[in-house]
């Protein structure tokens, strides 16, 4: 399990010098890349589907990229992006292709579906998360009016 961490908090970094993230910040964008994947292979344990897992570590993920883009003073792709990579199902959708080429049509499927619900776990996290942080802030049509008077 530490060396998963380890080699997660690799990747994540490797992934934020990619996205040309700032030196002062690239650790801290490992260390929740890191706690993403700690969350999501935790989670099974304590009979929580793969999937579910996957939504919440994106959440604490999200969350966490909020808080800390907020008090860096960084965007908050600086943190989500590199941090979401060590939970996208890459692995998934290659065998998903493996199984169509080779034939088995039903496999494929099933590791197509779930490959295609982890990643709507990735996207739900990241815009609950979104969703939590907008709240009071206004919509199109509040601004529209407050320009208007």
């Amino acid at each position: 399990m530490i060396i998963e961490l380890f080699f997660c908090f690799i990747a994540t970094v490797a992934f934020g010098v990619i996205f040309n993230v700032p030196r002062r910040v690239l650790w801290i964008g490992g260390a929740i890349g890191a706690l993403a994947w700690f969350i999501y292979s935790t989670l099974p344990n304590y009979g929580m589907s793969d999937v579910f897992a996957t939504a919440v570590a994106s959440l604490v993920c999200a969350t966490l990229s909020h808080f800390l883009a907020r008090k860096y003073r960084v965007p908050v792709t600086t943190f989500s992006i590199p941090a979401i990579i060590p939970l996208v199902p890459g692995s998934r959708a290659y065998f998903t292709m493996v199984a169509f080429v080779d034939g088995d049509y039903i496999s494929g499927l099933q590791f197509g579906i779930e490959t295609m619900l982890r990643a709507g776990g990735i996207a739900a996290g990241l815009v609950f998360a979104l969703s939590i942080f907008s709240i009071g802030k206004g919509g199109i049509g509040q601004r529209y009016e407050s320009r208007r008077t």
